[in-house]
């Protein structure tokens, strides 16, 4: 019994033009871009009408256009639209990132003017205009006191609204509480200071003050607790969403009870997910302001009891710093934001590096 190859079919022949096509080659890919940046930059500097930036967008418009011509006659039209569409997800790739770097680049750069033992040591207390010390030491107790409460609080009830959605929640009542849940994911951060405010600064707290109402940490970590708990929620109930059936149903198959499944199956199978959302919720509260400063009031001494008086965060010390006319604020400022971004990732990093520990996610 023969075995028939290819050479043996009519008509086809082994040629190299069916094994490999024509590809543009890298000096024409070249060619056309000097010629395509040149050419804008003529017609930009020539009439006067612009500056670098309108150059290297015009150029780059030419440099598509450019290329899907050369393209077309080496490569063919099929290959040329491909490489051409392959040009602009890179290019919109790279303008998502630029905005990114700039941002990071900026904060790195001049918040590493005051990054040094006295800034992290000292706080403004008894720092005036003219001072170049003073330090952040009293916002960054309070950032961490703050976030810290509204986690413990917002995590738990965030996590467990999700689960009642997911495996429990039917019918009208649930509908109803994602209907809230959604509606809560997009009001602005000044509304939920102002509930706490009316809430538990002027009705709450003057029962434990003597019958005076009183600023505190604790009641800007309910405010952050408020503006966390849709985004634990919604982010929580996708990830749940995502584990797979089959793996309920071979743990009510082996008679395991539901709250166990969920508990050792579906809650360690979405995890990373969960922590994901839990981190997101985190960034946010830690860069708000704006609760902060209605019930918080903000403080430039250190205050170390979050349920008793003023108190300052990273978000509130940055805003106040940036609004200051002394010339040491800005510095202050700058490096109050980069020592806020590391304390994020620094969380980030080490709750990712936490889940993967699980062994069901691996």
């Amino acid at each position: 019994m023969s075995t028939m190859t290819q050479s043996d079919l009519p008509g086809v022949g082994m040629t190299p033009g069916n094994i490999r096509s024509k590809k543009l080659p890298l000096a024409m890919n070249l060619a056309v871009a000097v010629v395509a940046f040149g050419l804008a930059a003529a017609i930009v500097y020539g009439f006067g009408i612009g500056n670098w930036v309108l150059v290297v967008v015009l150029g780059w418009v030419l440099y598509l256009v450019g290329l899907l011509i050369a393209a077309s006659r080496v490569e063919g039209r099929r290959a040329a639209r491909n490489r051409a569409w392959r040009s602009l997800i890179y290019s919109a790739c790279i303008l998502a990132i630029l905005p990114l770097a700039s941002v990071v680049w900026t904060l790195i750069s001049k918040g590493v003017q005051r990054l040094d033992g006295d800034f992290f040591n000292s706080s403004m207390n008894n720092i005036g205009a003219r001072d170049p010390g003073g330090g952040a030491y009293h916002a960054i107790i309070g950032t961490i006191q703050q976030v810290g409460i509204a986690t413990i609080i917002a995590v738990p009830l965030g996590v467990l609204g999700a689960i009642y959605l997911v495996e429990y929640g039917r019918g009208r009542f649930a509908n109803t509480v994602r209907f809230f849940v959604d509606v809560m994911t997009g009001i602005p951060s000044i509304v939920a200071g102002l509930f706490i405010l009316s809430f538990w600064v002027l009705i709450v707290s003057p029962w434990f003050n003597n019958g005076e109402p009183r600023f505190s940490g604790f009641a800007a970590a309910l405010a952050l607790s408020v503006l966390m708990l849709p985004t634990i929620v919604r982010s929580t109930e996708e990830m749940l969403r995502l584990v797979p059936g089959p793996l309920r149903e071979g743990a009510y198959a082996l008679g395991v009870p539901q709250w166990k499944t969920i508990l050792k199956i579906v809650v360690p199978t979405a995890l990373p997910g969960i922590v994901t959302g839990v981190m997101l919720a985190i960034a946010r509260a830690a860069g708000e302001t704006a609760p902060v400063l209605l019930v918080a009031g903000g403080a430039a001494a250190i205050n170390f009891d979050p349920f008793n008086g003023n108190q300052s965060s990273l978000a509130l010390f940055v805003y106040q710093q940036a609004g200051d006319a002394s010339k040491y604020a800005p510095a202050r400022a700058w490096t109050a934001a980069l020592t806020l971004v590391a304390i994020v990732l620094i969380l980030t990093i080490a709750a990712k590096m936490l889940a993967r520990r699980n062994s069901l996610t691996r």
